[in-house]
């Protein structure tokens, strides 16, 4: 695509960005404009079909890497860290590999009983800051998760799609927990557990779907009754069974070592057929085939980070 559409497609995002008394209009009008940058088959996607996250600026030449914003950012507050590492990949700092999608199947029937294939696409590994050779898992807020998930055309994962990325990985790490305490939320945790995942890493080519190795933040119903509050589910062990049940006991803004972000693409494929994956979460009918709570109450809604910045400070009731 030419570089006017992509430069385009960022300047949409932007104003969307900026929008705040129609939030959701915003993401939508954002999301139609990334769909254009976004192709399959022969075009951006290449050979292979795959499509490929939109909107990504290429990475500055002054980008740091993944080590050195841990050293930069270890003495500083985690709002502050959680802004520097946003503005960092906002503006492209993020390993290449991470812009292939790869496909993932579920299956499930719709209310009469006939059977359904969704075909979703997600990002390879988890969200990271850096170059490909030397980047850092950044583990973010929920404020933070939906602000990149919005930024780059995506949704997040809900606990049926986790269990189904983990099931169609071609590798499944071993979870590495560290001891727990007042670290966990520390560049010094960020670092260490990188370390350990980085071993079990060694040799499989970038952009290999893997699992395993993070919780995810993930999309869930009960946020609609808890705001105030962060999703977590999975880290898989090796024998398929998550560690982490879906649980909303942390608040908005935890974020710590364990935990990753992984992108979905924002169309969804029902039967070879494109649809928006927030219409379909929140279809009575087609959302248990991507959700195991049934319908997900205005998904979109769930997922604006405008409101996830307001339930932060309280201003968000039931």
């Amino acid at each position: 695509m030419a570089i006017r559409s992509n430069q385009s497609a960022r300047d949409r995002l932007r104003r969307a960005r900026e929008e705040r008394k129609e939030p959701l209009r915003s993401w939508t009008a954002a999301l139609a404009g990334l769909a254009l940058c976004s192709a399959f088959g022969a075009g951006e996607g290449g050979a292979s079909g795959h499509p490929r996250l939109a909107g990504i600026p290429p990475r500055p030449s002054d980008a740091i890497t993944g080590s050195q914003f841990a050293t930069r950012t270890a003495a500083w507050s985690e709002r502050d860290r959680q802004r520097a590492a946003l503005d960092e990949i906002e503006r492209g700092n993020l390993p290449r590999f991470l812009s292939r999608l790869r496909s993932v199947d579920l299956r499930g029937a719709r209310g009469a009983g006939d059977a359904v294939t969704a075909t979703i696409w997600v990002t390879p590994d988890y969200l990271a800051l850096g170059p490909d050779r030397d980047f850092l898992y950044m583990p973010m807020s929920w404020p933070s998760a939906t602000e990149v998930a919005r930024r780059f055309g995506c949704v997040l994962p809900t606990p049926k799609m986790v269990d189904a990325i983990y099931a169609q990985s071609r590798v499944h790490l071993e979870p590495r927990p560290l001891p727990a305490g007042s670290e966990m939320r520390s560049n010094a945790y960020f670092e260490r557990h990188q370390q350990l995942i980085d071993v079990q890493r060694a040799g499989i080519p970038a952009g290999t779907l893997v699992a395993g190795h993070k919780k995810d933040v993930v999309l869930s119903d009960r946020l609609f009754d808890r705001p105030d509050r962060v999703a977590i589910y999975g880290w898989h062990g090796l024998d398929g069974i998550p560690i982490q049940p879906l649980s909303t006991r942390h608040g908005v803004r935890y974020a710590d070592y364990s935990h990753g972000v992984r992108l979905v693409w924002h169309q969804v494929w029902i039967d070879g057929a494109p649809r928006e994956i927030t219409d379909v979460l929140a279809d009575p009918g087609l959302a248990p085939v991507l959700s195991d709570e049934g319908p997900i109450r205005d998904p979109g809604r769930l997922l604006d980070p405008q409101r996830a910045e307001r339930a932060a400070f309280g201003a968000v009731g039931r």
